[in-house]
């Protein structure tokens, strides 16, 4: 597996709206605003702040980051989220988080993004609780404190945080802030796996086709490089292709096994073993491969 990715703050973005305890039912400006009437929520929002509503604050903060019926406004949307961080929603500071780090609307600060990113954790926010995992792991806004990474990190893997859990597995995988363990890597690296994350399910396939602090199970591991694989992960189509090259699990298809290399060389995995194999097809099996990777592409650009 490799080290923990430097994960960009502003991928964790979508997670600001829909994460809150107000459901659509419970305000006018909400059911308005998942309907699609976003100038509608807009004002309605407006009045409900005036009346001291927090996540109404934070709804018109989400309005002007995303430009939604309105032009795109980052400083009426840090505003916005500031009044609603201020009277304490977790949403929106973990929020304003997110644009004090990236320098959106407002000065970009990492020590303050953290102090927001904290707040929203301590809340219970598992989005805000992996960022500042992130913040500890790699010392952007506070100092490195690897212990404080993973108890940050294992928060938010408890919450259903499919990063959080991937990350998880390798910090017990390579002993960053916790002792190695192996199989507490490969429950966590299982439980993103089941979260449907791609780049889990082949980390935690490889554990399972090598027994790897997990029971071996071939047959499982080659479901998970299948899902991965079609979900455009080259790493899983590489690992699919050498399966059915060698005839392990699967049975050997030299076709299919040309068409998964292929795919994975175009994403830039490449393959030696596999590029010889490639190189001994027949005219007719490398047109078959060339079709059924057109197919796929053709297949993925209509979803």
């Amino acid at each position: 597996m490799a080290s923990v990715r430097d994960t960009a703050f502003a991928a964790l973005w979508a997670l600001a709206i829909g994460t809150g305890s107000v459901r659509a039912a419970e305000s006018p400006s909400y059911v308005a605003y998942f309907e699609g009437r976003y100038l509608t929520a807009l004002e309605l929002a407006e009045k409900e702040a005036e009346q001291g509503s927090k996540e109404a604050y934070t709804l018109m903060g989400e309005i002007y980051s995303g430009g939604l019926g309105v032009a795109q406004d980052y400083g009426k949307a840090a505003d916005a989220y500031a009044n609603a961080a201020d009277l304490g929603d977790p949403n929106a500071q973990f929020s304003l988080g997110l644009m004090v780090a990236e320098g959106l609307g407002v000065k970009k600060d990492l020590r303050i993004a953290s102090d927001l990113f904290q707040r929203a954790a301590e809340a219970g926010n598992s989005a805000a609780q992996y960022n500042l995992a992130l913040i500890y792991l790699h010392g952007r806004g506070r100092p490195t404190d690897d212990v404080k990474a993973a108890q940050w990190m294992e928060k938010a893997g408890a919450q259903g945080n499919a990063q959080a859990q991937y990350d998880l597995g390798a910090l017990y995988q390579f002993g960053r802030g916790v002792p190695i363990d192996k199989a507490k890597a490969a429950e966590w690296t299982g439980k993103a796996a089941e979260a449907g994350l791609s780049a889990a399910q082949v980390e935690y396939g490889v554990m399972l086709f090598n027994g790897t602090g997990v029971e071996a199970d071939q047959k499982r591991a080659a479901k998970l490089f299948r899902l991965a694989a079609e979900e455009g992960n080259p790493v899983a189509q590489n690992r699919l292709a050498r399966l059915y090259a060698n005839g392990v699990v699967v049975k050997a298809d030299p076709v299919q096994a040309a068409k998964w290399h292929l795919l994975a060389r175009q994403a830039g995995v490449s393959d030696f073993s596999l590029d010889i194999m490639l190189s001994k097809l027949t005219k007719k099996q490398r047109v078959q491969a060339e079709r059924a990777v057109d197919a796929w592409t053709s297949g993925r650009l209509t979803e």
